[in-house]
Order: C-alpha cells, then sequence, then structure tokens
C-alpha cells in the first residue's frame, strides 16, 4: 500500500525553483516591454489574453474568487495530515521564499515604468489623422495614448489569468498610494469630468484624478478666504478696499464684506441696491460614472426624489447670498436663471405680485412658474443663509466618492 510522503526540505527548494522560473518571466516581459518599438501595435497574443480575462472575470464577483478559480491548490491546503503549527512554520518559509508575481524588484520596476509621469514607457506614435477619427469613442475604448492602454499591455503579456489577478492587485495599492499621496495617475487627464464615450475604467481613473484636482482648488479657496477674512479684520475698511478686498453697499449704506466673490457677472445690479452683482464661487457638483448616472435616474424614477438637486440650489443661494450682500431672489433668478426673468419695456407700469409682493423695481419681473405659491425657489431662498461654498457641508465628497 502506498503512503502519501512528504518531504519539508524538498517541497522549499521547489519553491526557490519556481520563484526563479517567476522572476525570469517578468524579466522576459519587463525588457520586451521596454524595448518596444514606437511604431508597433501591440501583439494579439496580448488581445488575446485580454479578452479571456475578461470572461473569466464575469464568472467572478470579486478578484479573490478570480485568484481562487485560477490558482493551483495549495501545498498547506492539502496537507491536512500537518499539525496547524507546522503549517504555520511552512507558511512562513514560503512567504519568505517565493513572490506571487516573481522576483519584487522587477515587479517594482515594472510599476514604475507604468507609473513613470514623463510617459516614455511604451510611447507609440499615433497618427493624428487616426486621432481625428476618434475610433475610441466609437468602441468605447480609452485614448490610444492614455494610462489604461498602457496598464491593459502590460497585464495582458502575462501567460496567465493568476498573474493577472495579482499583478492588478498590485496596480490597486499603487493607485492607492498616489490617492494617499494626492498624485494625480499619469496619462489620464487631470481636472476633467467623466468620458462618457470612452470606458467604465478610464472613466473612473478620470474621477479619481479631478477629486485630486478639486481637494487643491478647495485648500487654496479657503487658504485665500481666510486670508481675506484676516486682513479685514485687521485693516480699517478704506486700506482693505484699496487692495483689492470687495465690499457691497447694503440698503442702510453699511458696507458688508463680499466673501466667495469670483468676478462681476456682466452688467448685473442689485435690484435694491444698485451695487453690481458678483457671480458666486459655487459648490462643483458630482461627478457621475454612467453606472452612477444610470443609477441616479432609476432612483428618481422609481422614488421621485429630487434631493441632490434640492441641495445643489440651496447651496448656490448661500453662496450667492455671501457674496452680495443685500440681495433679493429676483437677483438671483436674474443671475442663475435668466429665461425666469422678463425685463419691462420702457414705460410699463410696475407689475403687482401674487400674496401681496411687489417688484422692488420696475425694470421687470419673474417668470409665472416663480410667481406660483408654494414655489421651491422661493421657499429655499427664505431658509438660505449667506455661507460661501467653501464654509458649507460638501455636496460631494472626493474622498468618499474614491
Amino acid at each position: 500500500m502506498s503512503v502519501p510522503f512528504y518531504d519539508e526540505n524538498l517541497y522549499i527548494l521547489n519553491m526557490k525553483n519556481d520563484a526563479e522560473a517567476k522572476g525570469a518571466q517578468i524579466s522576459f516581459i519587463l525588457e520586451r516591454l521596454n524595448a518596444t518599438n514606437a511604431d508597433s501595435i501591440p501583439p494579439s497574443s496580448v488581445l488575446k489574453q485580454l479578452a479571456l480575462a475578461i470572461d473569466s472575470g464575469r464568472k467572478c464577483k470579486s478578484m479573490k474568487d478570480l485568484l481562487a478559480s485560477t490558482g493551483g491548490s495549495s501545498p498547506i491546503r492539502e496537507r491536512t495530515s500537518l499539525s496547524l503549527v507546522k503549517s504555520l512554520v511552512i507558511r512562513d518559509k514560503e512567504g519568505k521564499f517565493t513572490s506571487e508575481l516573481g522576483d519584487d524588484e522587477k515587479v517594482f520596476l515594472l510599476l514604475h515604468s507604468l507609473f513613470d509621469s514623463e510617459g516614455n514607457f511604451l510611447r507609440r506614435n499615433v497618427d493624428s489623422s487616426l486621432e481625428s477619427l476618434c475610433l475610441h469613442r466609437d468602441i468605447r475604448a480609452a485614448p490610444p495614448k492614455s494610462f489604461l492602454v498602457k496598464l491593459s499591455e502590460v497585464i495582458g503579456s502575462f501567460k496567465s489569468l493568476q498573474k493577472m489577478a495579482l499583478l492588478w492587485r498590485k496596480i490597486v495599492e499603487e493607485l492607492r498610494r498616489l490617492w494617499s499621496e494626492e498624485l494625480y495617475i499619469p496619462g489620464i487627464p487631470l481636472d476633467e469630468i467623466p468620458d462618457l464615450n470612452c470606458c467604465l475604467l478610464y472613466q473612473q481613473f478620470e474621477v479619481i484624478n479631478c477629486c485630486l484636482s478639486r481637494k487643491r482648488r478647495r485648500i487654496l479657496t479657503t487658504e485665500s478666504l481666510e486670508l481675506v477674512l484676516s486682513e479685514e479684520s485687521d485693516l480699517s475698511k478704506d486700506v482693505v478696499t484699496s487692495r483689492g478686498i470687495s465690499y457691497a453697499k447694503v440698503g442702510t449704506g453699511e458696507l458688508i464684506l463680499r466673501l466667495g466673490a469670483d468676478c462681476p457677472a456682466g452688467n448685473l445690479t442689485m435690484l435694491e441696491t444698485g451695487e453690481p452683482v458678483y457671480a458666486p464661487i459655487t459648490q462643483e457638483g458630482p461627478l457621475l460614472t454612467e453606472d452612477l448616472i444610470k443609477e441616479t435616474e432609476e432612483l428618481v424614477l422609481r422614488t421621485g426624489s429630487v434631493g441632490a438637486g434640492c441641495s445643489q440650489l440651496l447651496s448656490d443661494m448661500q453662496a450667492f447670498k455671501a457674496a452680495n450682500p443685500g440681495c433679493i431672489l429676483e437677483d438671483f433668478v436674474r443671475w442663475h436663471s435668466p429665461p425666469d426673468w422678463t425685463g419691462n419695456e420702457p414705460g410699463d407700469e410696475s407689475i403687482e405680485y401674487p400674496n401681496g409682493c411687489h417688484s422692488s423695481s420696475a425694470r421687470g419681473q419673474l417668470s409665472s412658474r416663480m410667481l406660483k405659491e408654494g414655489n421651491l425657489w422661493r421657499e429655499l431662498w427664505e431658509t438660505s443663509k449667506p455661507v460661501p461654498a467653501v464654509k458649507q457641508a460638501p455636496l460631494y465628497d472626493e474622498d468618499l466618492a474614491v
């Protein structure tokens, strides 16, 4: 009768040999990718391997499932007769002598090349006439010179789905590091909303970079506001005004500091005070990829909820009030929704408003929907307070989004 035999030293030797083989494989891949001709196209084997990975990925709910389905059974898992302590000792030795992908140094070099901010790795010459055809948009892919295209070629160069999955895990770790250190993903636009004509993964990379840009912009805006408040409290209003800090005169004749004002809104002036209307710095809207847009549409259809729209409108009103002391709802409507304001012709008489409300100026009137009883805009305006955008609760949390 045959008896199962296990030699620990033989097992460790096999692990060493396997690690050397993996190291040689990743070295070959790294050398081949670094030697890529700029005028060539990725080999068909890469596309075939990516297609196999996509097909296998559809059958798995997570990367753990994919690794479990593609990886061989663990020697430790098979050795049920071994004691728990001995299994733990062997697992420790296994971790020391093997690397899941191969030579750790080679893996590091591969990742370093892929995330090179100069973009020299896998650089290919793309005919400008081909770029103008926007083929990647027609097939909902990624731009030919983007980080995602290079990433796809690197992952597709591995011959097993398990190694492809393991490399993707390393990529995710590197993406997390970039985010924590507030560094951009190379080869991805820095501050653009997701391009819905490209693939979903490319859209998600765009969201990451755009969120970083927004976080940096918010920091600068906050510092600028704090500087204005500091100078305003330390200096007299005459000196502060001469240094470019803007005030608005309200109906009582008092000068009130504008907070969060961006720039004059054309030739608009406030109806009650005659002061220039300034466009405020507002909170930026959510960054929605195609899957989130679909979820939002389904939520609205299912519940009839318009909460997100109300939150944005209330935020804009508060920012407008902070930038334009002494303003009224009509001023906000003229800036935010011009079609809801009709200017009076010369000689028109002042128009009466329902519920005893009258226009403060004979220069125009609100639209009929704005004048209806219980209008949402008027209700929100009455509850809103003058708060600049950077001091408001964020409508879109970049950290939660990523």
